[in-house]
Parts: structure tokens; sequence; C-alpha cells
């Protein structure tokens, strides 16, 4: 190979010696492609959609998260089958809840900055490494949060060979914190976190947590109108999602629909949903 690197077609700072993230390396060489500098100036932002209720539950042998499907503007419903839930990489998922633009920009940009650190370093990150990496995604938008573009993501996933998985929260500072069991983020997660401290227990399997899952969801719709129940008629249901040894894995639809139905089925009888037993 003979040649100039620009003779190559190749810009010469891809040859520049410097991290292995990309987040960095866009902030260097291409701001403008970065989530925060998409948008217009503060204060001439239109209303955007919002993304509501996702949740995350572990299990023996891995985590789940599951997210409802609406996005309202103001008080419209702007989207009812928006993809909350996420791969981030073999091992891992993030959700989201906040501006629908910033955050599937976030979502693609982590995704690559992934890819980018184990293709410079020839291995992966660990998971709470991989959490920090989201953090400096969301800490690049504090900006543009402050002027009521937030974006609040939710990260999960499993480290090969531990027993179960680990699950993240953030503000919109970017700080990580991991969390135990459970957690729940957007508009209908106080009653998400309610129906999960009710129903939740740490020897669930994939069948039941995304019982569990859908029940938290449900819970979350009824008392939260930014938040979407299952729609039979539309055959809308929440994406549910699972990482464990065997990677990323999202639940077939037809298999959440099952569970919906099963869930719709038993609230007839009983609308406020199970009741946890008291012992």
């Amino acid at each position: 190979m003979t040649g100039s690197t620009e003779d190559q077609g190749i810009p010469p700072e891809f040859f520049e010696v410097g991290t292995a993230s990309f987040v960095d390396f866009l902030r260097l060489h291409s701001p403008g492609l970065l989530p925060v500098n998409r948008l217009p100036d503060a204060g001439t932002v239109p209303e955007l959609p919002h993304g509501t209720t996702v949740l995350a539950l572990t299990f023996p042998g891995g985590v789940m998260m599951a997210g409802d499907r609406r996005a309202t503007q103001g008080n419209r419903i702007a989207y009812r089958e928006l993809e909350k839930v996420q791969r981030g990489d073999e091992y891992s998922a993030v959700a989201f809840a906040g501006t629908v633009g910033i955050a599937l920009e976030m979502v693609r940009l982590f995704q690559v900055e992934l890819e980018h650190y184990e293709k410079m370093e020839t291995v992966p990150l660990s998971l709470p490494a991989k959490a920090r990496r989201l953090g400096a995604v969301i800490q690049a938008n504090l900006a543009q949060a402050l002027q009521g573009l937030a974006v609040v993501p939710l990260f999960a996933g499993y480290e090969p060979g531990a027993e179960t998985g680990r699950i993240y929260s953030y503000d919109i500072t970017g700080a990580p914190q991991e969390t135990r069991g459970f957690h729940a983020d957007g508009s209908g997660s106080p009653y998400a976190l309610g129906s999960l401290k009710k129903l939740y227990r740490p020897d669930l399997s994939i069948r039941d947590a995304a019982t569990v899952s859908v029940q938290a969801l449900y819970d979350a719709a009824d008392d939260d109108s930014a938040t979407g129940g299952p729609d039979r008629s539309r055959r809308i249901y929440p994406t549910v999602a699972v990482v464990t040894e065997d990677g990323y894995r999202a639940l077939p639809q037809d298999e959440v629909a099952e569970i919906a139905g099963e869930v719709l089925d038993a609230r007839r009888s009983a609308p406020r949903g199970p009741v946890a037993p008291l012992r």
C-alpha cells in the first residue's frame, strides 16, 4: 500500500494515537455528530416526543429489561410502537425514558462506543466499565438536559461467569448507580416500582420474571397516562429482553402477547392485580 492516507481516502485523524473512546474521538474531530449538538439552541427547541416507563429485574442466571411502547408529545400520543429496550452489546441491554430523538442517538452512540473499544483494545469492557461509558454519553448531554431535554437510561447486563445480572440507573449528570434486584425509570416508574416491590422474588424463572414485568407495566399504565398498556386490538405489547450467559435475547412478541393476555384476563376478576402474601 503506497501513498498518503488522504490519497487512500482515509482522514489522517484516524491514524492519531488517542483513547479507545469513540465519544472522545467525535468530541475532538466531529463534535457536530454528538447528540447534544444536533438540536437548535436553547430557547428555540420545540416540544418533542418523550418516552416513559422502563424497568429491569434480576433473576438467577441473568437480568431482564422491559418497557412500554408509548411516547407522548404534550397531551397527545406521538408513538404507539416505540422500541425503548435496545441491545447494548452481546451481554448488555439499555433502555431509556426521556426525549426520544436524543435517546435514540445516545443508544446508537453507546453501541458504537462499545464496538470501537473492543476493536481498539481487542478485549471487551467489563460490565461496570460499560456502565461508566454510558455515563459519559449522558454527561455530554447535560446542557440540553438542564433545558428540559433530559434522557434517563437504564442499563443492565451479565458478566460471563457470574451468577446473576446487574442493573445500573442514572441521573442527568451521568453517574451510574448499581441497584439490587429491580429498578424502574420514567413517568410511570413510581407505580411500576410499587408493583415490583410487591411481586419480585430473587428466584424468579424467566417466564415468571416476564409476567412480573408485564404486571408492573400494566400498573404503571393504569395510573400514568403517558405509559401505554398492552393493546390487544392493535397487537401492541411491551418489549421484553433478557441477558444471560447465552447473550442478549429479545423475547418473541408472540410469547409476550401470551403473557400479556394472561395478565389482562386475570385483571377482569382482580383489577388491582395480584396481592403479595403477608409473611
